[in-house]
Formats: structure tokens, C-alpha cells, sequence
């Protein structure tokens, strides 16, 4: 078999891309996780995997036919108990960890931050607190940014970065925006000021990881005057 052109192999110009990309974005290195990470994020993802089984289970019993009517209910019975169990395995993991433990209870400190945001964190987001604002902001993918292509400018938008972790966080911004006198009054101030409830609710998302960060970094606990500089 004859050999490929040499312009063909890419090993080289791959490696050089790799190596540039390094030097340019400086990403923060990570370790591999331990058994236990592994485990509470195995946990997490199979409770998104029934979730979703959930919701599409729902959608499907609106336009079923008669003879499915019975079959589909029973299954979301059976998701609804398999979430529960998943539920008290979470409840187990993270009580018989010390540094989760104590984790989780300063995270749930923050309005709006309940047990649906607080472990996809621990699990997904090990980052949270040794980062500044900014870098845990583009590592979620928090942090807007530019559209633009020669002369046009695009609308800045918020993609990339860890997408269930940036879900879970937009969840709580949005109890947040309810319950969290901070995060309240800087979504009506969003909104007074004309941004689109979208857009307001995406900046809230922002703030509420900026100050989940400052206080795992510090190690203390939700403040209304918290300084979001950390």
C-alpha cells in the first residue's frame, strides 16, 4: 500500500495547534478525580439521564394513543422512584465525605442555592473558589462573549464552557431572582434599566456563580454585602 502524501500527516501540525493553544489560552490544569469525585459524579449524570427520561416521557403521554395511556404513567412512576433513590445515594455520598459536607452547607447558604444546584457543583465545577471571577466565569461558560466577523459586530452571547453546570446555575439564578435579596434587586435593576428578561436572568446567572465563588475561596458563608472581587 502506497504511503499518504506527507502533507497528509497531521501528528506534527496537530501538536504544534495543541501547543499554541496552550501557550495562548493558559488553561488551568486539572487533576483526575479520585473514586469518590467519580462516584458522586457518576450519581449526578445518571440523575440529568432520568430527568430527561422524565421529560420525555411527559411529552409523549400528552399525544399518546389510548393503549399507551396506562404503559407511559407507569414508567414515570418508575423514573420518579429510580430519582428518588438516586436522591438518598447523593444524601449518603455527601454526608459521609467531611470536605463535601462542609461544602455543600456553605454553598445552601445562599438563597436560592438548594441541593439541585449545590451538588452538580461539587461534582461537575471542583474549580469553584481557587479561580478568580473571570476564569471561573469563561470556565462554565458564564461570561459573554463577542460575535464579531470583520466589520460586523454580532450580539454577545453566552455559549461553550460547561453547559450542566451553567443549566443547574441559571436554575438558581431564577429562584434566586425571587428569593436572594441581591440577586432580586440586580435583576430588577436589569429590567428597569430595558435589558430583556432573558439577558437580565443570564447576568444573574453571572453574579450568583461569581459570588458562590468568593465564598468557597473564602470559606464563608452567604453575606449581603459580600465584595465580589475574589
Amino acid at each position: 500500500m502506497a504511503k499518504p502524501p506527507g502533507n497528509a500527516k497531521t501528528d506534527r501540525l496537530d501538536a504544534q495547534l495543541l501547543a499554541l493553544v496552550a501557550d495562548r489560552v493558559r488553561p488551568t490544569p486539572r487533576s483526575l478525580p479520585d473514586a469518590a469525585s467519580q462516584h458522586l459524579e457518576a450519581l449526578i449524570t445518571r440523575r440529568r439521564q432520568l430527568l430527561d427520561m422524565l421529560s420525555a416521557e411527559g411529552n409523549r403521554l400528552e399525544h399518546a394513543v389510548a393503549p399507551l395511556r396506562r404503559e407511559i404513567p407507569r414508567h414515570i412512576r418508575w423514573l420518579e422512584r429510580r430519582v428518588a433513590a438516586i436522591d438518598r445515594d447523593l444524601d449518603d455520598t455527601i454526608q459521609k465525605s467531611p470536605i463535601w459536607r462542609v461544602k455543600e452547607n456553605l454553598l445552601r447558604t445562599a438563597p436560592g442555592v438548594g441541593p439541585v444546584v449545590s451538588r452538580p457543583l461539587l461534582a461537575d465545577l471542583p474549580e469553584l473558589g481557587p479561580l478568580n471571577r473571570k476564569q471561573i466565569a469563561a470556565l462554565v461558560g458564564a461570561a459573554p462573549l463577542a460575535r464579531d466577523s470583520g466589520a460586523r459586530r454580532g450580539k454577545r452571547v453566552v455559549w461553550g464552557g460547561r453547559a450542566p453546570v451553567r443549566a443547574v446555575l441559571y436554575m438558581g439564578a431564577l429562584v434566586a431572582a425571587r428569593r436572594n435579596p441581591v440577586i432580586r434587586a440586580f435583576y430588577r435593576r436589569l429590567v428597569a434599566a430595558g435589558k430583556p428578561k432573558k439577558v437580565a436572568l443570564a447576568a444573574c446567572t453571572r453574579k450568583l456563580l461569581t459570588i458562590l465563588n468568593a465564598m468557597m475561596r473564602t470559606n464563608t458563608t452567604w453575606q449581603i454585602n459580600r465584595p465580589e472581587s475574589a
